[in-house]
């Protein structure tokens, strides 16, 4: 790539990519295994992968960080996020938790304005609209009123979109690896209590797919963070779209879900948010060489 919010742009879509994966092989393992340990088992892989690589050194590296306390301010937002998400998909239809969910990046963007005093260009407010009129149109909700669920989906969002602005921040003063050991350490912590009260031994299928996730969600996680450090909030934002296309793929390839005409428009739409920011990115860039 040939500048850092290309490759930021990249890292970021394959991230979601990857998320999408990892909520996919979730879907499949709740059904026999608890969250809460397929949450415990997927940090601690990501963990021990840390370690494998940086050793001795990124032990030392985490004890001294001087920003350890945003990095855990961040894992505290992204918990309470998942934690909120679940109770809401819990009680809501996919489409509805799905829509309220997306409105992340429009708050991502806000806050990247208020608070990083990022520049959001039109076609950076365009593609962030685009992309959420998008989902709208593919998730197609019905009949949505205000509600407890409602509120918890929305306060997701919310708590998504400031532990990304919070790792915009973070991700300019520390290295990767050392917020990926953070943030897992923190994980590893919160879900190890209640896994001592719901534990269920896996069979061989069962602790091979609880790896796969751990494997999946670092890879996810390593690259949603370098993305983040190599652009701006308010660029990467739409970009989280994309992982409702994944979604709906994934859905036909596994759970031979097909596709109506809404989710292939909506998909259009979102992919086409996606298009408006690198064209523009790129007419910017010429103009300012």
């Amino acid at each position: 790539m040939k500048n850092s919010v290309s490759l930021g742009i990249l890292l970021t879509s394959v991230a979601y990519m990857a998320f999408t994966f990892h909520d996919a092989i979730i879907k499949i393992l709740t059904s026999s295994i608890p969250v809460w340990q397929i949450l415990f088992f997927r940090s601690l892989t990501i963990l021990l992968g840390c370690l494998a690589y940086g050793r001795g050194r990124l032990a030392r590296q985490v004890m001294t960080s001087p920003i350890i306390k945003p990095m855990i301010a961040r894992s505290l937002l992204l918990l309470c996020a998942w934690l909120s998400y679940y109770s809401a998909a819990s009680r809501l239809q996919l489409a509805e938790v799905t829509t309220l969910y997306y409105a992340a990046p429009v708050v991502g963007t806000v806050l990247a304005w208020l608070v990083l005093k990022e520049e959001v260009t039109p076609a950076r407010w365009l593609a962030v609209g685009v992309g959420f009129v998008g989902v709208l149109i593919a998730c197609n909700p019905v009949g949505l009123a205000i509600s407890w669920p409602v509120y918890l989906a929305l306060q997701a969002a919310v708590l998504w979109a400031a532990a990304m602005v919070l790792l915009r921040k973070t991700s300019l003063h520390e290295k990767t690896v050392v917020q990926l050991a953070v943030s897992n350490i923190f994980f590893l912590a919160m879900t190890g209590v209640a896994v001592l009260y719901t534990w269920k031994t896996p069979d061989v299928t069962q602790l091979t797919l609880l790896i796969a996730i751990g494997v999946v969600a670092g890879a996810a996680q390593f690259a949603l963070f370098e993305g983040m450090r190599l652009a701006p909030v308010s660029v990467l934002a739409p970009f989280e779209y994309t992982s409702l296309v994944w979604a709906f793929l994934l859905g036909y390839l596994i759970w031979a879900d097909i596709p109506t005409l809404n989710v292939v428009a909506g998909a259009a739409m979102i992919l086409g948010a996606g298009l408006i920011i690198i064209v523009s990115e790129r007419l910017r860039r010429r103009i300012t060489a």
